[in-house]
């Protein structure tokens, strides 16, 4: 995690915003999007400051996307929400992964 937080001059850690905000398993709010990899209507994958997103369900939309403060909102009924850890391969998941099964 230390790549993810960087000391600025007075010594504190300065970390990105990154939030994740859901509304009855049905309406998430993410916050701190560099930008939306991939999804479709069953998984959203997302590079957010903090590394990877994987969101996965079912009759997932997007209902709100802001480039440029890196907010995005997905609407569908959410059955998971995982953090990729890049040394795993789990990005292979994706497009990719499903199309080579």
């Amino acid at each position: 995690m230390s790549q993810y937080f960087e000391p600025n001059q007075t010594g504190k850690n300065v970390t990105p915003d990154h939030d994740i905000s859901m509304k009855g398993r049905k309406l998430l709010d993410i916050t701190g999007v560099k930008q939306v990899e991939s999804f479709d209507n069953e998984e959203f994958l997302l590079e957010t400051v903090m590394g990877y997103l994987a969101v996965r369900g079912q009759n997932l939309q997007m209902k709100n996307l802001d480039v440029d403060k890196g907010i995005v909102s997905i609407k569908g009924k959410v059955y998971e929400i995982t953090y990729l850890d890049e040394n795993g391969g789990e990005k292979a998941k994706g497009f990719f992964g499903k199309l080579f099964k």
